[in-house]
């Protein structure tokens, strides 16, 4: 009599994980025991099989229901149907990988790279050239390029850790002090001022805190799973921030001379801020935001074509830091 599930005659590997997947799949998580009987053989090679089908790509997960432990995968796996573009969205994206310029080269630009091959495969090679000249150029100068030379293991493994839901460890450097220790959920990663940063809970400060990637001098990823708590709201954490310290909200005023008044007003600083035109063609520019240093450097990098009028406290602060820069340039 034939076992249910099991297999006759020579069953090959790439046949019995077909049949791993479709068993996780169809029946949404199936545990250690029932891939053994359905497949035929010892748990060890069912455990080369899992760790198989994990390393082709799909999402594995294991969680623990009522004493056993469970396989599913996190996303379906089902084959996607075919994705079109129109050529005004083919644009889109390629200014969009311009962006994408200021990801580490590894994971993440080998990556990108491979997709838009795939999308230029399916092109007339004219057409895919005149795309690639169209969003070629990113120039992450001002603000600089962060350096993420040796970090590749890393951040293949906190994408991991992000994509699985698993808690990690890092350490982590800040201001030339000791590297301090942090157990964190990690929810996501935030690409701002030419660099990566991970967003998520911090267990042994009891909050969400923002990391720089290239601070993360050491990271191990856990395996135990958390779950993002369904208030959590990514732009959120940063809707009182200039740019991305969220300190305490003040109101901000600036006077910017007639010279860049034009170039000022016809950006968005911060929502609801308020712009009025001066008689002598000056810029009052107000709104409310948090980040003193952030707001110092924006101010500052104005040179004296702005003057930073509100909140007092700031303006003395401003007044400090230009005193220090007259003793430097005082100097012989």
């Amino acid at each position: 009599m034939k076992t249910r599930g099991k297999p006759t005659g020579h069953y090959t590997q790439a046949a019995r994980l077909h049949n791993v997947i479709r068993l996780i799949e169809s029946r949404q998580g199936v545990t250690l025991d029932d891939l053994v009987e359905e497949t035929g053989v010892d748990r060890r090679t069912v455990h080369r099989d899992l760790a198989a089908v994990q390393e082709a790509g799909y999402p594995l997960v294991a969680e623990w229901q009522a004493g056993k432990k469970v396989y599913r995968f996190l996303t379906r796996t089902r084959q996607i149907p075919p994705i079109t573009f129109t050529l005004d969205e083919l644009v889109s994206l390629h200014l969009l990988r311009s962006l994408a310029a200021m990801l580490p080269p590894d994971p993440f630009g080998v990556e990108i790279d491979a997709l838009f091959a795939k999308i230029h495969a399916a092109l007339p090679p004219r057409s895919a050239a005149h795309l690639e000249r169209i969003g070629r150029v990113a120039l992450p100068r001002f603000q600089g390029a962060r350096d993420y030379s040796g970090s590749a293991e890393l951040l293949s493994e906190l994408r991991r850790a992000l994509l699985y839901q698993y808690r990690i460890k890092l350490s982590y450097a800040r201001g030339g002090k000791p590297p301090a220790s942090y157990e964190v959920d990690p929810y996501t990663l935030v690409l701002a001022k030419g660099g990566l940063y991970l967003l998520g809970h911090a267990h042994n400060r009891d909050a969400i805190r923002l990391f720089a990637v290239e601070r993360i001098s050491s990271l191990e990823v856990t395996r135990q799973r958390f779950e993002i708590p369904d208030e959590f709201d990514p732009e959120g954490c940063f809707i009182d921030a200039f740019g991305l310290v969220s300190d305490q909200p003040m109101q901000v005023k600036v006077r910017f001379d007639q010279e860049v008044s034009q170039s000022v007003r016809e950006r968005i600083w911060r929502p609801g801020q308020l712009a009025a035109v001066e008689p002598d063609g000056s810029l009052l520019l107000s709104f409310e935001a948090a980040g003193t240093l952030e707001i110092l450097a924006w101010v500052l990098s104005y040179g004296r074509h702005a003057e930073l009028l509100e909140p007092p406290e700031l303006r003395k602060e401003l007044r400090r830091h230009l005193k220090s820069l007259r003793e430097i340039y005082r100097k012989k």
